[in-house]
């Protein structure tokens, strides 16, 4: 990497630090939910209906939102969750146009089972990725702007 932009290296590698961190974490949560009979996805789906805010079921809308999902998306994530006896849809009394989505006995069985695991694997090995966050988090902002300084300079040439 060019002189000038040595500082990003540096951040670069801390980024990257970050990231592997994260995917450990994630790799975990994707082998945990398999051998639980369910998707990743389904996982984290059990996570959102589960943790709607008080006195309110999660609607199509809230699932897209927390998921960072088109609607689309979500209602066929829900659509498939429900064929799987994970979830069920009732209509929202309130607004006979809206879904919610409510956890079912077998899904709260598989949340009951997951977050345990993940809690544990977070308790074993989640240092490392706040390691890395920190580490990220501080490195100096004038180092940020001479990275980002660099970077504009490459992508000038």
């Amino acid at each position: 990497m060019p002189e000038n932009i040595s500082l990003s290296t540096s951040r670069l590698n801390t980024l990257a630090e970050f990231r592997y961190a994260l995917r450990l974490f994630l790799s975990f949560s994707e082998k945990a939910s398999l051998e639980e009979g369910v998707s990743v996805q389904h996982y984290q789906l059990l996570q959102v209906i589960a943790t709607a805010p008080d006195g309110a079921e999660a609607s199509i809308g809230f699932v897209a939102e927390r998921m960072v999902l088109r609607h689309n998306s979500a209602v066929e994530l829900v659509d498939r969750a429900a064929r799987s006896g994970l979830v069920k849809r009732k209509i929202d009394p309130e607004d006979l146009r809206r879904s919610l989505v409510v956890l079912t006995p077998k899904g709260e069985e598989v949340l009951a089972r997951l977050v345990p695991a993940h809690l544990a694997e977070l308790d074993a090995h989640g240092d490392k990725i706040m390691r890395a966050l920190k580490l990220l988090l501080a490195q100096s902002k004038e180092e940020q702007i001479a990275t980002q300084r660099g970077i504009l300079r490459l992508l000038r040439r």
